[in-house]
């Protein structure tokens, strides 16, 4: 072949933006993937802190001796699971419930106790400005019910 032909149609009309196609196309589809499986991943983790934490506290409530400690113990137990996924605990709301209605008779035996645990997790990247941060939030909610033992020997 003679080296002084001239190149081809085909290699003159694509002149290698392909790799300038893939850096862009690669950033616009990859950034808000990635920015989503964090988010998931987020929540995941508060949705775990609530739940572990809401069923743990509805546990050790039923087994404590007294209202007191029972509450205390609860307490720990909520505070323990947010702690363990990295959320501060000062941002969940904790509220215990029996049916029976009245603090003081929480645990006679067969009452159901009902721990429920909320709190909202802010997005990432979330600005600041204005409050959107406060705005732009998921609100979490786990509940568990734990009934106190017919055996169950506490101070009257």
């Amino acid at each position: 072949m003679p080296s002084d032909a001239p190149p081809s149609r085909r290699s003159r009309t694509e002149d290698g933006s392909a790799s300038l196609e893939f850096i862009v196309a690669g950033l616009v589809l990859l950034v808000p993937i990635v920015y989503l499986v964090v988010v998931l991943f987020q929540i995941q983790s508060a949705v775990l802190a609530a739940e572990g934490g809401a069923r743990q506290a509805a546990r050790l409530f039923v087994d404590a001796a007294d209202v007191d400690s029972a509450t205390d113990h609860a307490s720990v137990a909520v505070e323990f699971a947010l702690a363990d996924q990295g959320i501060d605990p000062a941002a969940a709301d904790v509220s215990i419930t029996c049916d029976d209605g009245g603090p003081d008779e929480c645990l006679d035996p067969g009452d159901l106790v009902t721990v429920v645990v909320r709190l909202d997790v802010s997005l990432p990247l979330a600005p600041h400005v204005l409050g959107l941060d406060e705005l732009v939030t998921v609100p979490i909610e786990a509940s568990a019910v734990n009934a106190v033992s017919e055996f169950h020997v506490g101070e009257r």
